[in-house]
């Protein structure tokens, strides 16, 4: 069955970690691209990866349904990223996933737009103990009500330059005299790198097999959360020690930086994210994943060197860590 003929699609949330690779892949291939976002203008690096006039940014407020019908007005598919890792004001985990999802689903629906992508996480659970995995699970619900033949992508936790993991502990590295092992550090991970991500999304736009698929998109090692501090203090050149932080106090500690939200800060830690982090982050058992869209999952070793080296003592011009001293991660 020969994939769909590019046309135009309309990204929601296309100018963030994701959506910037996203962009890419889908210019790729022959794609017209609407990037639906709050402010534009903050979004102007993402016209140079495609041809002059092929990528068109507007702006829209998701929880506007006037605004996402005129970004859905012509579009053949849409993609949804709008997804935020902390709650701040106007901007709640409800809203801003489930009641987002919803609409745009309704407004494409009613647009007669051909194919959904719904980009989630891997452990969404409407019946789940974190308020971000609730919120995610509700709008998988609200998105199949909706579009039961809509594609869901649930990715571990991605990297990439640019990411907010490993970048976050590898910049904490440069200053604390110790990192956290939130829960004793034995919560499990499958990072799955962003360009896989962008790659899974480009094709799940187009494959006529996708449809009414969930996959959940993972990489091809799993590692602890003490693996993956070690691994970034190795790479990063850091002799830091490793302070085992109990769930309690961490859910007290994310209770006292959550406040920072509201001053329009990133708070380092929240108390949802702690429940999370209760909950191990690996694919489930036979899922289908990156490897049923045909792509090769990219190992974290091979891309996170190339921009944990700015955290290293004289950055570029620094040593490379001895491989001598590489420690040991699971295959």
């Amino acid at each position: 069955m020969a994939d769909f003929a590019p046309g135009l699609v309309t990204l929601f949330g296309g100018s963030g970690f994701i959506g910037s690779q996203a962009v890419r892949a889908l210019a790729k291939r022959g794609w017209r691209i609407r990037v639906a976002v709050r402010k534009p203008t903050v979004a102007n690096e993402l016209q140079p990866l495609g041809d002059v006039g092929q990528i068109q940014l507007m702006r829209c407020d998701v929880t506007n349904p006037a605004d996402v019908a005129a970004a859905l007005r012509g579009a053949d598919a849409v993609v949804n990223l709008v997804g935020v890792l902390h709650e701040a004001p106007g901007r709640s985990f409800a809203r801003m996933h489930a009641e987002a999802a919803r609409t745009i689903a309704e407004q494409a629906r009613a647009a007669g737009v051909t194919r959904l992508v719904q980009m989630s996480a891997i452990g969404a659970d409407a019946d789940g103990a974190s308020t971000y995995a609730r919120t995610k699970g509700e709008a998988e619900a609200a998105v199949r009500a909706i579009y039961p033949d809509a594609v869901i992508l649930r990715p571990s936790i991605v990297f990439g330059a640019g990411d907010s993991f490993l970048n976050r502990f590898a910049s904490m590295a440069t200053l604390a005299p110790a990192l956290p092992l939130v829960g004793g550090g034995h919560t499990k991970f499958q990072p799955v790198y962003v360009g896989d991500v962008a790659e899974a999304i480009a094709r799940a736009v187009v494959r006529p097999d996708a449809a009414g698929k969930t996959y959940e998109l993972a990489g091809p090692a799993t590692y602890s959360f003490e693996d993956i501090l070690k691994y970034v203090l190795r790479e990063t050149g850091r002799k830091r020690g490793l302070l085992p932080l109990p769930f309690f106090a961490a859910e007290t500690l994310g209770g006292l930086m959550q406040p920072l939200a509201v001053l329009g800060l990133n708070p380092p830690l929240t108390t949802d994210q702690v429940k999370l982090l209760k909950t191990d982050n690996v694919a489930a058992p036979g899922s289908a994943g990156l490897a049923d869209l045909g792509i090769e999952p990219t190992g974290l070793e091979a891309i996170a060197p190339s921009y944990l080296w700015r955290y290293r003592k004289g950055g570029q011009f620094a040593e490379n860590p001895s491989r001598a001293s590489e420690i040991a991660l699971p295959a």
